[in-house]
């Protein structure tokens, strides 16, 4: 009898183990896990008011799940039809845009291969009746996979063609034709190309029929810098006969030989660090001291992290002894007392009519009080004082009285500036009164000059005209792109003037001469609700309306992004919670989307003009900014503080800037989802042109791919065009190339002009967040190209400190 027993035991042992071994209870576990994370993030979304297919497809995915469990082929058939009615919504949604099918179908069709395994497919089909559904499921598998393959060599072979979204507004592409050509060699001899900032080299060796044998040249290190130093590199070099000179983003100054890049001397800065959380030397300035001989007849000038202003003799480097105190002038003489590394100058240095004109960063949301924004000028030869504009004491010229200070707190020029020598004018982008997201303390000469592009006497500082380009901004759209001077064909004759690209993605046209629009713009009603108790937003705001708008289309649930459908249900909660009530949606203590976000629009990189073909070549950024004021109360207990006071680092990490002096702090983050990817869908990023004659589109395409960039910053090593964010600007040339790096990708690209195809691509150590450059070398008479490699920690690209060169190899190489 026992044998007997423990027979029949021993049986039903095996036949429960066999059951349990012949079912495929892990992967039913994942799919009812995946369910409730569905079900549960879709219920919110559904209560938000949004869409109701994640919590459908909870529901679908959890009862596929608890079906398998019991090995029921229905639940492969189950999961098969969710692919099918998943693939009609995300066509209903997003149409065939590849990015936007890939986020919705890509995880699903690969987690249903699992279905589709031998060993769990025996286990759900062991009968030949179960063939049916085994065909059914993967029907659906193939449909959507085939689908995925088929938009996404779409978008391989036809990466180039213009988006839906800039179709309004387009023509042909233009002839080649000549009307305004700029003058000069090879030579490279200010920041932005010229004085006027149009980023346009008159070579013309390489062509988009060449440029593919383009090769690396030579590539220079600056070597580890001292302890502490800022960690990107996003200069400019100079070019000067057969000489290059670049700056490190600690401020050192070398000089390269043109041909080989091997360096010819090197200026140690020995900044102190202190408090320096950012660096960006973003290039240097040449000056040749009229009928001077010897040295410093010819000097460079470069800014420095810790607020030094210095000039440097062209040949050797040393210090020019009759230049301030022993080649040294002091930055913060007249400033207001502030914790270290709360003002400096991170943009080359302008010269106009023998006079070095210079802004200044200032730390962006610490507090009301901070340093001024005041703009000077310095004679080139002396280092001494011409003038200063304040707009705070608009009737003071020269430094401050002791015991007083340039007026604190307001609107700043971080940006390049440009300058026309023969109207005598600078013209400076202006930033807004700090803090950003706090404007009811703003005093009226605050409210008249914050983010404008202001006209100053070159030998005066006295403002001849501005140009406010966002009226009360509480939303971080400081001017941060140089004004680029051209003389523009209109019916009536040529005009000069100034194009200012904005943050917002607006381009105004201006008169440089009076500051008029020669291109309309238009005061247009903006949202107005949701703020904070004593904020105002002003009911209107200027749009150009004669210019193809780069802040793109107004985002919507369906606009929100994910590698998964999971960030993406979080990205749509996310959005759901927050106002967003179309552009400049106005900050307050709920959650608000400005769109786009602080990073443009357009930023420090500004346009590149081709002079010959009168083109705009804008490359810009669709990243959406997330921002909610915390009351005071609230924030002091966080812990929140000014940077450099002791405050919380969980606050800091966490996007807090504390704005003391107002009554809240504020949380201003990129939209960007669990995984560190922006919520919404790409491009991110892109680079278009505009015929400057008629102010029509002509084309724009995504720029960059996802190889460098994925996942909580790890790269894809997906090869295809996404669009990433970028940071940088682009040159023109005559031979009709536009090179430009600046993407998250670590490629250096020349694209043909006329058609915005990309014709070469040059790998680069790390990701090019700076502005190109091209000349001639009279060593071999080729037309090198040149660019830095450093990344950017904001863009999450590794950091480096090349310069790197390409040219096409010397004849019989």
């Amino acid at each position: 009898m026992a044998s007997n027993r423990r027979t029949e035991a021993s049986a039903y042992g095996s036949r429960i183990g066999a059951r349990l071994s012949s079912r495929p209870y892990v992967f039913a576990l994942i799919l009812v896990l995946i369910g409730l994370v569905l079900l549960v993030g879709g219920g919110q979304l559904l209560s938000l008011g949004g869409s109701p297919y994640y919590a459908l497809a909870g529901v679908t995915v959890i009862a596929s799940g608890v079906l398998v469990a019991r090995g029921r082929r229905a639940g492969a058939l189950l999961y098969g039809l969710l692919l099918l009615a998943s693939l009609a919504w995300a066509i209903g949604e997003a149409g065939f845009a590849p990015w936007a099918l890939a986020a919705r179908l890509v995880a699903p069709a690969v987690l249903g291969l699992w279905f589709l395994v031998p060993w769990t497919a025996r286990r759900l089909h062991p009968r030949p009746a179960g063939s049916a559904l085994r065909r059914g499921t993967l029907a659906g598998v193939a449909i959507v996979a085939s689908l995925i393959i088929g938009v996404l060599a779409n978008q391989i072979f036809n990466e180039h063609r213009p988006d839906p979204m800039f179709q309004a507004g387009t023509q042909d592409e233009p002839g080649q034709r000549t009307l305004v050509s700029a003058g000069g060699g090879g030579d490279w001899t200010t920041w932005g190309g010229d004085a006027a900032g149009s980023r346009f080299s008159p070579l013309d060796q390489l062509t988009p029929a060449n440029v593919g044998g383009l090769k690396p040249a030579w590539t220079f290190h600056f070597g580890p810098g001292p302890k502490g130093a800022p960690g990107a590199l996003e200069g400019t070099p100079l070019k000067l006969g057969d000489t290059l000179y670049a700056c490190s983003d600690y401020n050192d100054v070398v000089a390269l030989d043109a041909e080989t890049g091997r360096p010819r001397w090197r200026f140690r800065a020995n900044v102190n660090l202190t408090g320096a959380a950012y660096g960006h030397c973003r290039g240097v300035a040449y000056y040749r001291v009229p009928g001077a001989t010897g040295p410093c007849a010819q000097r460079l000038y470069t800014n420095t992290i810790d607020a030094r202003l210095i000039a440097l003799d062209l040949r050797s480097g040393r210090p020019c002894a009759g230049f301030g105190s022993n080649g040294y002038v002091d930055l913060k003489v007249g400033m207001s007392k502030a914790p270290a590394g709360y003002y400096y100058v991170t943009s080359a240095p302008t010269i106009a009519r023998g006079r070095i004109v210079l802004g200044g960063w200032v730390q962006d949301g610490m507090y009301w009080g901070e340093p001024s924004g005041v703009i000077r000028a310095f004679d080139a030869v002396t280092g001494k004082m011409s003038w200063a504009f304040d707009v705070g004491r608009p009737d003071r010229r020269g430094e401050p009285k002791p015991g007083e200070t340039y007026t604190p707190s307001t609107p700043n020029s971080w940006a390049p500036m440009s300058a026309d020598d023969r109207l005598g004018l600078v013209y400076a982008p202006l930033g807004g009164a700090v803090p950003d997201y706090a404007g009811a303390q703003r005093r009226p000469f605050d409210e008249a000059w914050s983010g404008s592009v202001v006209a100053l006497d070159a030998e005066t500082g006295q403002p001849r005209w501005r140009f406010q380009t966002v009226h009360h901004d509480l939303w971080d759209y400081d001017v941060g792109s140089q004004p680029t001077l051209i003389d523009l064909p209109t019916p009536s004759g040529i005009r000069p003037a100034l194009i200012q690209p904005t943050k917002r993605g607006e381009i105004f046209v201006l008169d440089r001469e009076t500051g008029q629009p020669i291109r309309a713009v238009t005061e247009r009603p903006v949202p107005q609700g949701g703020m904070a108790p004593g904020e105002h937003a002003t009911p209107t705001q200027p749009f150009s309306d004669a210019m193809p708008s780069f802040r793109g289309i107004d985002i919507a649930e369906r606009d929100m992004w994910g590698v998964t459908p999971l960030d993406q249900l979080w990205c749509r909660i996310k959005f759901r919670k927050a106002r967003y009530e179309g552009t400049l949606t106005p900050p307050g203590f709920t959650p608000s989307i400005a769109y786009p976000g602080f990073l443009g629009g357009m930023d420090w990189g500004g346009v590149s003009i081709d002079r010959d073909r009168m083109l705009m070549i804008v490359n810009s950024n669709y990243v959406g900014n997330y921002a909610q004021l915390i009351p005071r109360a609230k924030a002091d207990r966080l812990g929140v503080r000014p940077f450099g006071m002791g405050g919380s680092q969980k606050a800091e990490g966490q996007g807090i800037q504390a704005q003391f002096g107002t009554p809240f702090a504020v949380r201003s983050m990129p939209f960007l989802s669990l995984i560190y990817a922006p919520c919404q869908a790409p491009p991110w990023g892109r680079i278009s042109a505009v015929d400057l004659r008629s102010g029509k589109l002509v084309w724009s395409h995504p720029l960059g791919t996802a190889r460098d960039s994925g996942p909580l910053g790890v790269g894809s090593q997906i090869p295809f065009t996404i669009g990433t964010p970028n940071l940088g600007g682009s040159v023109a040339t005559r031979g009709g190339l536009i090179f430009i790096a600046a993407t998250q990708d670590k490629y250096l690209r020349a694209i043909d002009t006329m058609t915005g195809k990309v014709v070469w691509r040059g790998r680069l150590e790390h990701a090019g967040q700076a502005t190109p450059m091209t000349y001639l070398s009279p060593a071999s008479g080729r037309q090198f190209v040149v660019t830095s490699a450093g990344g950017h920690a904001f863009l999450g690209t590794s950091t480096g400190d090349a310069i790197v060169a390409f040219a096409l190899p010397k004849k019989g190489h």
